[in-house]
């Protein structure tokens, strides 16, 4: 029996644990994408080092390579990348829909060539979950369809309507691996979380409705996707205003692909307990260094060529404690893959810490404490 716990409720967020079979995951937090059970420049050891709870893997990227059956093979996504605390895997929908020109979509799914090697694919909600499942993830996503923010209010309600027959198929699928998944995968599978996706674009109304059916399907977690693509920041919040009052308080809620830290710290506030996002690393790649105290610097500056002082002294990485903010700036210039490792795990060991210190907070006594334990996956 897995378990999500609310722990306590107050104007800093809300303070939960979710309870896997790979171990807990202290809420809010933020997930390390490790896209294809990796992540570039860092170790599973460097992301222990910073206290990452949990990892997240890509369902599209590992069905092209090296295959859900491989892994299964393996004993399934923990033992192939040797990562003993839970991973969530999402359902691949937003990578399938990202591939404008090589992909048409059906009632049952979507068939595409992959962006790799053109080979022809083809994935709805009945494959993902069932690949999923292969991949033995603790936390398993819906298949959505995750329109543009530019995309007509026509085209974002069809989005929705076909979101929530999939997740539907999403969730028959489930419940049948649930009662068969050892027999009918030919592995021994341990029942994952299984969370709905609420799209609905900047249209109240329509992300209403979807939260609505989702929740009329019943899914062990709630997740909003759909944000972060284009819209600003105040739009992005207006919706988590909307609707993030209408989600059971008792079960935890996911806002996908957003990493800036300012906002991280706003959307708590609004109630949201996880997050993802490629962001801290893929801006570490180019050179933009977030710092202990809030700010940021772009190390690639001549400014930085003579500085010789540590690139972070409070910093929880070793790495930025012990070398000079001068010899980062080399590295960059020499394009030594070392700049890349010290650089990502720079900001991702800050963004870490900043739910680890919002998790303390409100673990301070003044919070309006309540506690709230319910059974998501009996």
């Amino acid at each position: 029996m897995r378990m999500f716990t609310l722990q306590s409720s107050s104007p800093l967020g809300r303070r939960g644990r979710i309870e896997t079979e790979h171990g807990p995951i202290e809420t809010p937090f933020f997930f390390p994408v490790g896209t294809v059970g990796a992540m570039r420049g860092l170790t599973h050891q460097d992301l222990i080092d910073l206290k990452a709870q949990v990892l997240l893997c890509n369902t599209y990227h590992l069905h092209l390579h090296p295959g859900e059956d491989t892994v299964a093979q393996a004993g399934g996504l923990h033992a192939f990348i040797a990562w003993n605390r839970p991973i969530l895997t999402d359902s691949g929908g937003y990578q399938v829909f990202s591939l404008r020109g090589l992909r048409h979509i059906a009632e049952d799914g979507v068939a595409f060539r992959a962006h790799t090697d053109g080979s022809t694919h083809f994935l709805g909600p009945r494959e993902a979950t069932e690949i999923q499942w292969k991949l033995k993830s603790d936390i398993i996503m819906c298949f959505d369809e995750c329109p543009p923010s530019t995309a007509s209010r026509r085209e974002i309600e069809t989005a929705v309507d076909r979101t929530l027959r999939w997740a539907k198929t999403c969730k028959d699928t489930h419940e049948r691996l649930g009662n068969s998944g050892t027999r009918e995968l030919g592995i021994s599978v341990q029942k994952p979380l299984l969370f709905g996706i609420i799209q609905g674009g900047l249209h109240f109304d329509l992300r209403k409705k979807c939260a609505e059916e989702l929740q009329a399907i019943g899914f062990d977690g709630y997740a909003l996707g759909g944000l972060a693509v284009g819209e600003s920041e105040e739009e992005m919040l207006s919706v988590l205003r909307e609707i993030t009052p209408l989600l059971p308080k008792g079960q935890p809620r996911y806002l996908m692909g957003v990493g800036v830290m300012h906002q991280l710290k706003r959307c708590v506030e609004l109630g949201i307990d996880m997050f993802d996002c490629v962001l801290p690393m893929r801006i570490a790649r180019h050179g933009t260094i977030l710092l202990s105290d809030g700010t940021d610097l772009r190390i690639t500056n001549a400014a930085f060529r003579n500085a010789h002082i540590p690139i972070d002294s409070a910093s929880p990485s070793d790495l930025s404690r012990n070398h000079l903010r001068s010899y980062l700036h080399h590295l960059f210039r020499a394009n030594e893959r070392l700049a890349e490792t010290i650089a990502c795990k720079q900001n991702l060991g800050v963004t870490l810490k900043m739910m680890r210190d919002l998790r303390q907070q409100m673990d301070t006594p003044y919070a309006e404490t309540f506690v709230t334990s319910i059974s998501v996956n009996p």
